[in-house]
């Protein structure tokens, strides 16, 4: 089956200001990249709608959700904190950025698509359970996770996450939850900071050295992912897809290249091929080198599909 891709213009509106690094650029990166590698014509494309205020109570309290609401801005910002600014735009993007991952779950398990990839922004992975931090608001694969669970009454659900940064708020939001297996790889010490080390199911936490390559990612993936994968046989992966890991983005030490990211890819649905009829909802996080990111993320998606 294919692939889709699920993005939406209006998410290119949310601006955190002109040298902020998650930019509206990084949208445009990938779709020129899209563009250039042909996919276009492989992929199916969808847009991304906005996800129903009820179904964010899945994952976060309903009073940060109403705060949130209540401090959007008509002009001007608001600062959730340092590096978390809302625009008059910023509620829409993030309400198309949490819908386009609940739509990707009802094409994957619809059978409409095999797989899918959110190009979307702002990300959600930083954003815990009662507040948003590190460039998130709202938390996109954990809400969906929750979703898949709900209303498809899935009770094996994995979340893996290679961003750079540690995926705090998903963790925050599903530790001590039935039913979820959560990967993590990272580089520590590192924003969050306060991330403890796990190598037992449900939370495998693998931290990675600053300089870390190829061979390092990949030896953690196959010493701690795989081996808790394959002994949860998650009935769908969702995956954290940040590409700030990669050895061209400034924003880390980790020295990654686009054939990580397909090898990452490659595992995973290996994975999901044989435990979960191939499901797998993949959600964009970081990746700040444009080039880079555009490249990775065709790697990626070149790995959803088969290629």
């Amino acid at each position: 089956m294919t692939v889709g891709v699920i993005s939406h213009h209006q998410c290119l509106t949310h601006d955190m200001g002109e040298h902020h690094p998650e930019a509206p650029a990084r949208m445009a990166a990938i779709q020129d990249q899209l563009i250039r590698s042909g996919l276009e014509y492989v992929i199916k494309q969808f847009d991304a709608k906005p996800i129903d205020k009820e179904l964010l109570y899945l994952a976060h309290d309903k009073n940060y959700i109403a705060s949130i609401f209540a401090n959007a801005p008509s002009e001007g910002t608001y600062n959730v904190d340092d590096d978390t600014v809302m625009n008059p735009n910023t509620l829409n993007a993030a309400l198309l950025s949490a819908g386009a991952a609940k739509v990707a779950v009802d094409l994957v398990m619809s059978k409409e698509i095999s797989s899918a990839f959110c190009a979307t922004r702002p990300p959600g992975h930083h954003a815990e359970y009662d507040k948003g931090m590190g460039f998130c608001f709202f938390n996109n694969v954990a809400i969906a996770a929750a979703y898949a669970k709900e209303k498809y009454k899935l009770k094996r659900v994995a979340i893996v996450d290679f961003d750079v940064h540690h995926g705090n708020g998903t963790e925050n939001i599903i530790k001590g939850k039935k039913g979820y297996l959560f990967c993590s790889t990272y580089q520590y010490p590192f924003y969050p900071f306060e991330v403890q080390e796990s190598t037992k199911p449900p939370i495998i936490n693998t931290p990675l050295a600053a300089t870390t390559k190829s061979n390092d990612f990949r030896e953690a993936i196959l010493d701690h992912w795989l081996p808790a994968l394959k002994k949860f046989k998650p009935q769908i992966i969702f995956i954290s897809a940040g590409f700030d890991a990669h050895i061209e983005d400034e924003m880390s030490q980790v020295c990654l290249v686009d054939e990580d990211y397909r090898w990452v890819t490659d595992q995973l649905k290996d994975i999901a091929d044989k435990y979960a009829h191939g499901r797998i909802v993949s959600v964009l996080e970081g990746g700040y080198a444009l080039n880079a990111l555009g490249r990775s993320a065709v790697a990626h998606i070149n790995g959803l599909i088969g290629y």
